[in-house]
């Protein structure tokens, strides 16, 4: 008898006749939450592949800087109907369901990529296309990838177990690209197939993983929708503020900065491109241990530490900006990663315990929505960078972020001293 032939076969947990979906009875899985996260790989892989290629494509379409910076915009516009309409829908019919055909949309994301080589159209087609498979499959993966560690024992470890897969994607996509994309032939076709090519692997691994829900036909969708978490104070006054500095660290990082010492880059800028990308992803993964060894609930001494290194990442990159230093975007782009890391590590621990099983899934692309607001953050910097010296743009982003980092802990603070499941008045 297979894996799934047993899960079929398990007791479900009674409902009421029109209750939601509920968690399916699921075997001690030991590692399949390992085949969950091969897909959340591929999309992140699929996310961020395009990256390093920026300055190629400035290059053959003739684009300017800001331009290049607006094709982050479609992306995260898809981004916003994937996670609010993922994560509700594999929370109203399973995960399976919901994943098969998000890993079809990023292949799909891809093709337009290919086909938009030498067109400006097709080109945010399919990064519009690429952040709509993120969104659903972020939201989606990462409650799969939480059950599927609870049910080993393991729950504690989920939103490592996701910062990780998704920074592997974000890591080794833009890797790959950079590489064919620097010395393959035909660089805006031949950088892209790897990603085809894993997508294929994570749409077999996923006819294998364990189902987590049992589908609740009777439930309407818009039951699924209506989340109270998001009402919860600490949702509202810890986790919100916190979430758009995720991901403006890697745009800093990665969108913004390279653009800016492009000019200093001899021989290979596409290579120097992919290394500051996988250097912010790698260090993303690499601060994982030491997140979750600052992570001492109810303390907000994790939230502290993070915001702390986002702060010091914008100093670093002013710095950089200012003496238009390679090897100090180098650097901010690591000290900005572990950043990433970190608030990345304390908001989906935050949204985890906050969200109700029916609701796991809902709440982590709410929350995932505005973490990818922050993902736009290069293309108005580019803007101001205009008529605002760039390190004084980046000297003010670290001001925002210092604070955030004022507001966040001291809101945590208070919450860690007051009752729980206290929420904000209708």
């Amino acid at each position: 008898m297979n894996e799934n032939t047993r899960i079929a076969s398990s007791p479900v947990t009674p409902r009421a006749e029109r209750g939601p979906a509920v968690p399916a009875a699921v075997p001690r899985p030991g590692r399949a939450w390992l085949r969950a996260a091969v897909p959340v790989v591929a999309i992140g892989w699929g996310a961020q592949q395009f990256t390093p290629l920026l300055l190629l494509y400035q290059a053959r379409l003739h684009l300017s800087a800001t331009t290049v910076q607006a094709t982050f915009v479609p992306y995260v516009i898809g981004l916003i109907p994937g996670l609010m309409f993922g994560g509700p829908c594999s929370d109203r019919f399973g995960r399976r369901k919901v994943m098969l055909p998000t890993v079809v949309l990023s292949v799909l994301g891809t093709v337009l990529l290919i086909v938009g080589a030498n067109g400006l159209g097709f080109t945010l087609a399919g990064r519009l296309v690429s952040g709509m498979a993120s969104g659903a499959g972020f939201s989606c993966g990462g409650a799969w990838i939480k059950e599927l560690s609870a049910s080993s024992g393991d729950a504690d470890h989920g939103p490592r177990r996701l910062t990780v897969s998704m920074g592997i994607g974000f890591g080794l996509g833009p890797l790959v690209a950079g590489v064919l994309a620097q010395w393959a032939p035909d660089p805006t076709v031949i950088a892209y197939l790897p990603h085809l090519l894993i997508c294929a692997a994570a749409f077999a691994c996923l006819l294998t993983v364990p189902e987590t829900l049992t589908p609740s036909p009777g439930t309407s969708f818009l039951r699924n929708l209506r989340l109270h978490e998001v009402r919860e104070r600490r949702f509202v006054t810890v986790v919100l503020p916190l979430a758009p500095w995720v991901f403006i660290a890697v745009a800093v990082a990665v969108g913004y900065l390279p653009g800016l010492v492009a000019h200093q880059i001899a021989g290979d800028p596409l290579m120097f491109s992919a290394l500051v990308v996988v250097a912010n992803a790698g260090a993303g993964i690499f601060v994982q241990p030491l997140a979750r060894r600052l992570h001492t609930p109810p303390t907000p001494r994790l939230l502290g530490w993070a915001l702390a290194i986002v702060v010091g990442g914008m100093l670093v990159a002013a710095l950089a900006a200012w003496l238009h230093q390679p090897a100090l975007v180098l650097v901010a782009s690591l000290v900005l990663g572990s950043g990433y890391g970190c608030c990345q590590f304390y908001g989906l621990t935050q949204v985890q315990q906050l969200a109700s099983p029916e609701h796991l899934a809902g709440l982590t692309a709410t929350y995932q929505a505005v973490t990818y607001v922050g993902m736009m953050a290069s293309y108005p910097l580019a803007a101001i960078g205009s008529v605002v010296p760039a390190p004084a743009v980046l000297l003010g982003v670290a001001v925002l972020a210092a604070l955030t980092l004022a507001w966040t802990t001291r809101a945590a603070a208070v919450r860690a001293a007051a009752p729980s499941g206290a929420s904000l008045p209708a």
